[in-house]
């Protein structure tokens, strides 16, 4: 048999209780002899029919058994191991888990983590004939199918066959080549934007006054970090133009660090004049003035002399420009607003002068600016919906995973 390249990929294992978790052993031997990484999580159920000494063995890991394991979770606890992987397996997928995960039970330390994870969640089921063919296991695996994103669940099996209690149908759990090479599947549409190029502005703009003074504003780039690296994560190749700020770059973005505003502006086109661009988040909180005339020295305060005058001059409209109809627009332009009245018919009027296809609007007068949460509302030419505040990482996944339904939608 040939055996499918996981190099580099992590799978979480939640093996369930049943007679075909003895087929997670074999399962855990293929998974590490692709190339990949694995790490098992077994129910109370599951150790009656293998042992955690088995799996250790096997994949090279400690085995996680319960939710409060303190010399356990200091090391990698349930919301450290649900983010850990790359693709969570269920295998064999009871009845029971089944039913946790359709209806957000979290009981244990596999409903815990199937509720935490950000990833998607492949599915072995394996129960009797009659279980599998009830209304109630068939409506929670149409809930799981139907979630949307990263909560989706795909299915491999059952298969067809006679059961351990002798009688014979549709519930024994598909073999572990079959979910082997449902693994590599689902791993390669885990990067639905894979080949797709995304362009990320973030941060404030400093428009220098003299050498030591300059106009900016409290954008952190917290934002826009977290957009770039959740469009990376899917796959995209993505080029961050920041403005000054105390982050580090996301794993495998690329980052231009720019100052003002016409540096901003510059690098953006630079990224589009390159290589076709298909995605372009406007995330930099950019200053809409500068001053005509940047001073060599130090502007001086003199004596009974009063503040010096600035004249002050319109920054270039990034957002505009790139949403400028031409060969270098990218298929989809989103811009940002930081509002403090008036949300929704400003961001409107924005979405419209601009010539940008979608508006993430924020009321900035809550705890925005530094801050690690956010609630925004995204307005789109055929309507709005709003994502209550949660961190700042939740709210780039949730528009990275409208920005793969937008392209979903519009392949031909």
């Amino acid at each position: 048999m040939s055996i499918p390249s996981l190099s580099g990929r992590r799978v979480l294992l939640i093996i369930g209780g049943g007679i075909a978790a003895y087929k997670a052993l074999e399962l855990v031997r293929l998974i590490r002899k692709s190339g990949g990484e694995v790490m098992t999580l077994l129910t109370k159920s599951g150790a009656e029919f293998v042992t955690p000494m088995s799996l250790a063995a096997l994949s090279g890991h400690p085995v996680r058994e319960n939710l409060f394991m303190p010399e356990n979770e200091t090391a990698m606890g349930h919301i450290e191991l649900s983010r850990w992987a790359d693709l969570v397996v269920v295998a064999p997928a009871t009845a029971g888990l089944i039913a946790k995960a359709a209806n957000g039970m979290a009981d244990d330390l596999a409903s815990t983590t199937l509720l935490a994870t950000d990833k998607k969640t492949l599915w072995a089921p394996a129960m009797n004939v009659r279980m599998w063919e009830h209304p109630a296991v068939k409506a929670n695996v149409e809930k799981l199918k139907a979630f949307s994103g990263f909560h989706r669940g795909a299915f491999v099996g059952p298969d067809e066959g006679e059961m351990a209690c002798g009688e014979y149908g549709f519930g024994r759990m598909a073999e572990p080549a079959a979910i082997l090479d449902a693994i590599v599947r689902e791993l390669d549409t885990a990067r639905p934007l894979a080949g797709k190029k995304a362009v990320i502005t973030a941060g404030p703009t400093f428009e220098a006054i003299d050498p030591v003074r300059g106009l900016t504003n409290r954008s952190s780039g917290k934002q826009g970090y977290a957009v770039a690296a959740a469009l990376s994560e899917l796959g995209a190749e993505v080029t961050l133009v920041s403005g000054p700020v105390f982050l580090d770059p996301p794993a495998n973005v690329r980052r231009i660090p720019v100052e003002a505003a016409s540096e901003m502006l510059s690098a953006v086109e630079s990224v589009l004049k390159s290589a076709p661009v298909d995605i372009a988040v406007m995330s930099a909180a950019v200053a809409d003035w500068r001053v005509d005339g940047i001073a060599t020295g130090k502007i001086k305060k003199t004596p009974g002399g009063g503040p010096p005058s600035l004249h002050l001059i319109e920054n270039p409209d990034i957002l505009a420009a790139v949403s400028k109809s031409g060969p270098t627009r990218p298929t989809l332009v989103v811009g940002f607003a930081a509002e403090t009245s008036d949300l929704e018919d400003n961001a409107r009027a924005k979405l419209s002068r601009k010539g940008c296809d979608w508006i993430v609007g924020n009321d900035v007068r809550t705890d925005v600016f530094g801050s690690d949460a956010n609630s925004v509302t995204l307005f789109t030419r055929d309507g709005s919906e709003s994502w209550p505040r949660q961190s700042k990482t939740e709210i780039a996944k949730h528009l990275a995973h409208r920005i793969v339904e937008f392209f979903e939608a519009n392949t031909l």
